[in-house]
This record gives C-alpha cells, structure tokens and sequence, in this order.
C-alpha cells in the first residue's frame, strides 16, 4: 500500500531554510503537498513560490503585501486563498489540513506560530533557534501533553538527534549518555585577533566560510552567539543540563555533532554542509528519503581539525553557556538582546564587540527586574518586550561614539 500523501506548511518560506525545504518537497511530490506557505513583507518572492508549489494558502504578515500578493495571483489565475496578519501564520500552523510544519520564521516573530502547531500535535520541524531558546521547556511540555513529534533542524541538533537511539523522542532524557557535542565551524573570525574583530564591519561579519545563510544567522555565527543559543536548545530538546554540553570547533563543518555515551563510544553525524540534509532526515522521518546533497569523498577531505573555543575572542558563547546555568528568564533576556544589538550592527549603529556587551547588561538588568522563575507564555512575552525596550533605550551606552570616547578616557586616565 502506498504510504499517504502528507500536507506541509513552511513558515518562513523565502528564506534560505524555507527554500531548501521547498526544493527537497518537490523531489517527492508523490509523498508531499504544499498547503501553505508563509513569508513576512516578500510579497514578490512569494508569488514566485506559489508560482511553483501551488499552495492553497499564502500568509503575508504585512498587509501592504498581501494585497500586492493577491493582485498578482488573481491576475495569473493561480488559485491560492491570501491570509495576512500575525496571527494567520498560527492559523495555518494549527489548521486540521496540515500534516507537517516547518518552522524557519528568524527571531521572537517564530515562537506563537510554532507552539500554535505543537499544541495542535503537528510534526513540528523547528529550523529557528529562537523559540526554544525563549520557551523551550513550554513548547517541550506541550509537545507531550499534544503528542506532537517535534524534530530539530539546525544541522548540529539534527545530527544529535540522528546518533541517539532510534526510539529517541525530543524532551526526553537519552539513556546511556556522558554527553553531547555541538560543532562550530569558528565562523569568519575564527583566526582573527580580538582587535580585528572588534573593527570588523557587517559585511565581513556576513561572510560565512562554509554555509550559505541569511545575515543575522551569519552574524550570530561570526560571534559564536549562534553556538550559544545552540547549548541552550539543546538542553531543552534533549533533556540534558550544561555539564552535557560541550561545544568543539571544527572548521571544515563536515561532522555535525557527536554524542559520547557512558560506555566509552562516540558516534557522529557527517554530511555536507548543506541544509537539505537535515530537512529531509525530518520531512521523511522516521524513512530516509534523497535530499539533493551527494556523498563526501572522505579521501579527498584528508583530515578534520578541532579546536577548543576562545571564549575571550568570542564573548557570546560564554554569555548563553551563563544564562543556561542561571535558567528563569535569563535565556530569553539573552535572546532578545541579541536580536537588538545584531539589528544595530547590521545598520551600523555598534561595532562587533559592543553586541557582547550590550547582552551582558541587558541580561544582568532584566534579572533583576524579572526574578519570577517562569516559562509560561504571557512572562515570556513580557520579558521579551521588556529586553527589546531595554537595548533600545540604552542604545546609546554602546554607540560607536560613546565606546570610543571611553576607550579615549581610558588611555588619557
């Protein structure tokens, strides 16, 4: 008997991740229909998806857009009903006609659309960092009041995932392991000097040496923020605290993660450093379907390279490793700080090194002001709101200007 046609959302769908999905849905079109697809304010880049995977449902979140979206599918005679606002994104996400969702919305802007789909008990494939770093123990609670199977996407959770038992569900504790290993490719920055990169400018910090990603990803990454949000996913998707969590840098990015169990073994996950590996491991879990990626020539890559993180270099890391250990709100604080002080950088607003310290101050600030030990949604939102308000009332603090008339008083003293 042929296995069922599947319906899948993508939230987030003109993105790097929401394209790689697309692309490895289409080489399945007998196991996989597009139902809706989803975009913020990319009216054009939508209509060119809808052009291609025909869904029933496009979300644009800005009104302005989806009128523009409308027009040109009405006047292309493409059958495809347009939803706009916030809250059609969980709408689609939690529509009985969805079978699978994939979360690929960058930032806070991801999390009510991907808990709508866990609390309706999709398989909920989660490509954005930012929900579990803001309510992973709510999601993960929810996920098994639902049954919804939740499987991660960033390609090191994904290969954690692959090399634990084949029975493993997220948010349960593994059996047999001393410990998880999440690698790093050490970002653009990996050999620079802490001066070079505290003058480095947005454009370099974009310039990832192996993936292909979209700039506050690739921001994240060039200050090892993006590993830090990663430890703090994983205690959450694998029930394990910091002590099981170690981060090694590995430069060509060809092993993915590692799991180190009690008896001694250590088991990784290797690929290309192409993100249709990992979605198609979950589009077609718990079957293994062709993602597009060939194979690795394991002779022609010669040797793999690790190395110990440099936390003073990089700073971020060991900022999330801290709000790891300190729990409550400290891991939202972090992330919406960061979210802040990434978007200044962009707009050239702050140099590389002020992200760090901005999230350091924004963090010790809001635990004094939020010390309620909670997840639940409305605190979490709060909080979030609370850190963005923060950072950009203190922006100034950590100008360009004013770290250079600091530094100035510093050496004049």
């Amino acid at each position: 008997m042929p296995a069922p046609m599947r319906r899948l959302v993508v939230l987030g769908a003109t993105g790097s991740v929401g394209r790689s999905t697309l692309d490895v849905a289409a080489r399945h079109p007998q196991r996989l229909q597009v139902f809706a697809l989803t975009a913020a304010r990319d009216a054009d880049g939508l209509l060119e998806l809808c052009r291609l995977h025909k869904p029933s449902i496009a979300v644009l979140v800005d009104e302005a857009a989806a009128l523009k979206l409308r027009a040109a599918l009405t006047a292309e005679e493409i059958p495809c009903e347009v939803l706009t606002g916030a809250a059609a994104l969980s709408e689609v996400a939690a529509a009985g006609e969805a079978d699978i969702v994939m979360s690929a919305i960058v930032g806070a802007a991801g999390l009510l659309p991907t808990l709508a789909a866990v609390r309706a008990g999709k398989q909920t494939l989660i490509a954005n960092k930012e929900p579990l770093v803001m309510a992973g123990r709510l999601l993960m609670r929810e996920a098994a009041r639902s049954g919804a199977c939740i499987l991660p996407i960033d390609s090191e959770h994904n290969a954690i995932f692959q090399c634990l038992p084949p029975d493993y569900r997220c948010g349960e504790s593994p059996r047999g392991v001393r410990k998880l290993l999440l690698t790093a490719s050490g970002g653009p920055f990996r050999e620079w000097s802490a001066e070079q990169i505290a003058a480095a400018t947005p454009a370099e910090a974009v310039r990832h040496p192996n993936w292909s990603m979209g700039q506050k990803i690739s921001v994240d990454s060039a200050t090892l923020m993006n590993k830090g949000l990663e430890l703090i996913e994983a205690s959450m998707l694998y029930g394990v605290d910091d002590t099981q969590l170690d981060v090694v840098i590995h430069p060509e990015s060809v092993i993915h993660s590692l799991v180190e169990y009690v008896d001694g073994s250590l088991l990784a996950q290797l690929g290309q450093p192409d993100m249709r590996v990992p979605i198609a491991h979950a589009l077609a879990w718990p079957e293994r379907w062709e993602s597009g990626v060939g194979g690795l020539d394991l002779a022609a890559l010669g040797r793999f390279r690790f190395e110990s993180p440099d936390l003073e270099r990089f700073p971020c890391l060991g900022l999330a490793r801290a709000a790891l250990r300190a729990g409550g709100h400290a891991p939202n604080l972090l992330n919406a700080a960061n979210e802040i002080a990434v978007e200044r950088f962009l707009n050239g607003h702050i140099g590389l090194s002020q992200i760090a310290q901005m999230i350091a101050a924004c963090v010790d600030a809001g635990l004094g002001v939020h010390a309620l030990q909670s997840d639940e949604l409305e605190a979490t939102l709060a909080v979030d709101a609370w850190a963005r308000d923060w950072c950009l009332r203190e922006l100034p603090r950590f100008s360009k200007t004013a770290t250079l008339h600091a530094e100035s008083a510093r050496l004049h003293a």
